[in-house]
């Protein structure tokens, strides 16, 4: 299915005329150029790369070209056409293999003349003449390489260039050389097995090795397969490579160009832990994707729309209604498309891929903010802002890391409707531990968690945005009380250094049994510091809340009680917030 839907999204885009045509890589990047004359005699280097900002630095990059399609190299002899590196295009060893450098410029003059003997261009009679009379042993000591021998064999891609009618360009452009690979591209590997093709159901000739994925983090930098039989236990009924499972080759060409270029584009490709996910639709529509992507990864700044409109938008579509959306109708049956790739050694793997329509998506996507609701708002929705709640921040004001695949396992789970991974909570509840604070983030994560992870000891009156006066379950209600003893400490004794919560939060959430006796006692003293009216506004509620309690102290706590006691904290404390600010409303 995820083969298919690429392929289907490569073929709505050559038809926009928005990615490369089957033989063609519009992406491939060059670095220098070799000009030659009508006698193939080089006769210039055109240096192609482009001086861009990294960072506070200038760096010079490749040129993006549109050249003919490369061949997969895993290991042996096959050049390509008009643009290759310096082993192919100029012999050059650098290796210590000079039979080997031989074996590659002898490929590639084959390859050359087998395309071009018969094509009646200049250009393509100029390169016919450079295979012929270059000498590749003495290509070092040119007096046009020398000087930057280092640089053209350093990985670089070269192209021939030549001066013709048109003016000074690369052989790339020439039209009858560009017909002449055509014809020879489609015209297919006449050694290649013809089977049907598992994605477009036609006859065809078989890919035996797959073109290789850029743009996944951390992955091999020169590409990684999503297809591949590299060993005899892949492999069965004396199959060989991409025999196995055939896939023709144009359809391999569809769908990893479609692949490459979704990786490409950094404003959908969004890296989560330790994957790479990109977002799309078969019909292609930009509009689409940038719903797709804001919805999971928040909206940048300079997008035009607000987290308003956001909202707004994925409530029509979850009622079946289309939208407009940055200029666009957005159609709630429309197929979207959600795939995770993770790096597995020369391999990538696809750690989840989620298929469904725009209206199913925005269903659960509005259910996952419906989730996280809490008195006085969630500061985002996106998938990193969840997962940061699980770790420290730094004192520059930094995150470190969270769990590789902890986001990637949070967008599942919001895509698809399912259950919060546990490490989501278990993140979150360490914080706390750690920090002796429930802040609004990490409370409407614990109340999203059992919301949609249901438990008993986490009962649903609990699970409430706002503080629910009338809810007696003794954990909650143990919540509450925490934050008004905190309080008192806090109107006895402004300023100080050391609280209750500092001390003893985590032990009042584990084992309360042992540590509210003492608190109860603690509290009794900092209620003779204050004065008659706050004595009895706070006794008030510490008899409300004492009548709550209909069992003696439990002497331990379940991590969901644990989780109904932080959200009963926390809504209290919102509550005591709230009546101090109207109150300096009020004097203002």
């Amino acid at each position: 299915m995820i083969l298919q839907s690429l392929a289907a999204y490569y073929e709505e885009m050559l038809a926009q005329g928005k990615i490369s045509a089957p033989g063609w890589d519009d992406t491939f990047k060059v670095s220098f150029q070799l000009e030659i004359d009508d006698s193939g005699t080089l006769i210039d280097v055109i240096d192609s790369r482009e001086l861009t900002a990294s960072g506070k630095k200038q760096m010079l990059r490749p040129m993006t070209m549109r050249v003919p399609a490369h061949k997969l190299r895993s290991s042996g002899v096959s050049a390509n056409f008009l643009c290759d590196n310096a082993s192919y295009l100029l012999g050059a060893d650098e290796k210590g293999k000079p039979e080997r450098a031989k074996a590659c410029f002898a490929a590639c003059a084959a390859l050359h003349h087998q395309l071009l003997d018969g094509v009646d261009d200049p250009a393509a009679k100029a390169i016919l003449a450079y295979f012929d009379s270059w000498k590749p042993e003495n290509a070092r000591e040119h007096p046009l390489l020398k000087d930057r021998w280092e640089e053209l064999t350093a990985n670089a891609n070269l192209v021939f260039c030549y001066d013709g009618e048109n003016g000074r360009r690369p052989v790339t452009e020439n039209p009858k050389i560009r017909a002449a690979w055509q014809q020879f591209y489609q015209a297919g590997n006449s050694e290649a097995v013809s089977a049907q093709c598992l994605i477009t159901g036609r006859v065809a000739p078989m890919a035996l090795l797959h073109p290789t994925i850029k743009g996944v983090k951390d992955a091999q930098s020169s590409g990684a397969s999503l297809v591949s039989f590299n060993a005899p236990a892949f492999c069965s009924y004396g199959h060989v490579q991409g025999e196995n499972a055939p896939v023709s080759e144009y359809a391999a060409f569809a769908y990893t160009t479609a692949l490459n270029a979704l990786l490409a584009d950094r404003e959908h490709c969004k890296i989560i832990g330790d994957s790479t996910v990109v977002c799309w639709t078969e019909n292609a529509g930009t509009a689409y994707a940038d719903l797709g992507t804001y919805a999971m990864f928040g909206v940048p700044e300079n997008a035009g729309v607000q987290e308003e409109d956001l909202k707004k938008s994925l409530a029509l579509l979850a009622e079946g209604k289309p939208c407009e959306w940055i200029g666009e109708t957005l159609l709630p049956e429309q197929h979207i498309n959600y795939l995770g790739l993770a790096p597995n050694a020369a391999r990538v793997s696809v750690r989840f891929y989620l298929r469904d329509s725009l209206q199913h998506f925005a269903e659960n996507i509005r259910a996952h903010h419906e989730a996280l609701e809490i008195v006085n708002g969630w500061p985002g929705f996106s998938i990193w802002t969840l997962a940061r709640e699980t770790v420290r921040r730094k004192a520059d004001g930094k995150y470190e890391d969270p769990a590789p695949r902890l986001a990637g396992d949070i967008l599942r789970a919001v895509l698809s409707g399912g259950r919060y991974p546990a490490t989501l909570l278990n993140g979150v509840m360490l914080r706390i531990r750690a920090e002796h604070d429930v802040t609004r983030g990490k409370a409407a994560i614990i109340k999203a968690y059992y919301t949609r992870n249901q438990s008993p000891q986490c009962p649903k009156e609990v699970l409430t945005v706002e503080l629910n006066e009338q809810c007696t379950y003794q954990p909650y209600v143990l919540g509450r009380l925490f934050a008004v003893l905190e309080a008192i400490q806090d109107a006895a004794n402004p300023g100080i250094n050391t609280t209750i919560k500092d001390r003893y939060f985590t032990s009042a959430c584990a084992t309360p049994g042992v540590v509210f006796p003492t608190l109860i006692k603690l509290t009794q003293k900092h209620l003779q510091k204050l004065g008659n009216g706050s004595q009895i506004y706070y006794n008030q509620q510490l008899t409300e809340l004492m009548g709550k309690m209909t069992q003696t102290y439990p002497t331990r706590m379940t991590l969901p009680e644990q989780g109904a006691f932080e959200i009963g904290y926390y809504h209290q404390t919102q509550k005591r917030y709230e009546k101090k600010n109207k109150e300096e409303a009020g004097n203002a």
